[in-house]
């Protein structure tokens, strides 16, 4: 059966698209890096020394798609920019309800396993491979209706795999540009653009015209599923290899089991979630995961402004990305590791407790203005540092928060001489 074909019939369909799609690409990323943390740390985790090596190399496999998938989230900011709309790195909170994306797309946090590998296959398939995902993801919502091309509003279409959203976008800004005129059709400013300069990330592309756009859709098509059918080194080619392997090794020994019991655990009800979610209720977990969200929240403002700047510098747009990539590596990523090896505490028994990525309130923009927005910046990245230090005096904090609150102290630093002394606080 045919897929359906997605209109692009006004700016504001393109624009809906491709919001959508860089809520996806955040959600995947985020389930990538989910499974990533749960992972177990070696021999001292009850491994044998094959199964530590294999599990070392699955974590560097996860990892660099993780990295790649932040390179798609780039590149659709970028494409968002050059029509003109503001790049937002807003989402729902997981688990996705049901009908929030079409219905064969469900997001949701799971320790590496059988499940989140089926998942990921699902999720990576190229078009026109069947693929089943777990049960617990069987599609629960109506498949959306087609929408008119005389349809002024946008609203959500229907695609089955993220290749097909894709190509559909590649279609939709080359009838735009045919109808409209290409320079009308990007109207952003160059100045907005992601450049491979300041992210030291060759394959980025500034997106200023058809061409680059096209070609910006299709790095994104080609790492994902693989170009035009070759899947072998593609996200679902990788992901692939390691089920094999993962299969290998669980047939050898039935109780390998690679993953820490780590469940997505939240530190309050998700305010977009009708359905009661797990709460973390271990007080050293819970600092813990108060560091991390933080430092997550951080980390998606650091972006935010980026891509929204106005007047800021070279040196300043690099210590944006720079403040963005360094929050990753060296405070989140260490952070929600040390979280998977703690107890979720009562009502989560004998599981781990997960870094859920909690959006806790509807993620909007500073304001256009480049001080008060630096200043803000500067300030919550002090409130780490000094929640950091409590978590570290109050005795119980693994050895990673000492670590987290010294990196903080150093981008705290960093953003201090953009401040204007009357900004900051009175201590």
């Amino acid at each position: 059966m045919s897929e359906p074909s997605i209109v692009v019939a006004n700016r504001e369909h393109l624009w809906w698209l491709l919001t959508e799609a860089s809520q996806l690409e955040h959600m995947i990323l985020c389930q990538y890096l989910f499974a990533e943390f749960s992972l177990k740390d070696g021999v001292e985790d009850g491994l044998t020394v094959e199964q530590a090596e294999a599990v070392a190399s699955w974590r560097k496999v996860l990892h660099d798609i993780a990295v790649e998938e932040m390179l798609h989230l780039a590149l659709v900011a970028n494409l968002m920019a050059a029509i003109g709309a503001a790049p937002t790195f807003g989402r729902p909170n997981f688990p996705t309800r049901s009908g929030y994306f079409p219905d064969g797309f469900r997001m949701e946090l799971l320790p590496f396993g059988e499940q989140a590998l089926r998942h990921f296959l699902y999720l990576e398939r190229p078009e026109g491979m069947q693929e089943e995902d777990v049960r617990r993801f069987e599609p629960a919502a109506p498949i959306r209706d087609l929408l008119d091309p005389a349809e002024l509003m946008p609203r959500g279409q229907q695609y089955s795999t993220i290749g097909h959203l894709y190509r559909g976008l590649e279609e939709g800004l080359r009838a735009l540009s045919a109808r409209l005129g290409e320079r009308a059709v990007f109207v952003g400013s160059p100045q907005a653009q992601a450049t491979p300069e300041l992210f030291r990330w060759p394959q980025l592309i500034a997106v200023t015209d058809l061409d680059s756009a096209l070609a910006a859709i299709e790095v994104i098509i080609e790492q994902g599923e693989g170009s035009r059918g070759d899947w072998r080194t593609a996200h679902y080619g990788r992901f692939l290899t390691i089920w094999q392997e993962y299969g290998e090794l669980r047939r050898r020994d039935p109780d390998f089991d690679p993953a820490r019991p780590t469940r997505a655990t939240y530190l309050r009800q998700p305010f977009d979630i009708a359905d009661p979610q797990p709460l973390l209720t271990d007080p050293a977990a819970r600092r813990v995961a108060e560091l991390a969200t933080l430092s997550y929240e951080l980390v998606l403002h650091f972006l935010t402004r980026f891509f929204t700047h106005t007047d800021e510098n070279t040196e300043q747009l690099g210590l944006l990305i720079g403040g963005a990539i360094g929050l990753m590596a060296q405070v989140l990523g260490p952070l929600a590791t040390a979280l998977s090896a703690l107890p979720a505490g009562p009502g989560s028994e004998g599981r781990t407790a997960g870094f859920a990525f909690e959006m806790y309130y509807a993620m909007s923009n500073f304001v256009p203005w480049r001080e008060p927005s630096w200043a803000l910046l500067h300030e919550r990245m002090t409130v780490l540092v000094e929640r950091c230090e409590d978590a570290r005096l109050a005795g119980d904090a693994p050895e990673q928060v000492a670590s987290a609150g010294q990196w903080a102290a150093r981008f705290a630093g960093l953003l201090l001489p953009h401040v204007p002394p009357e900004l900051l606080p009175v201590r």
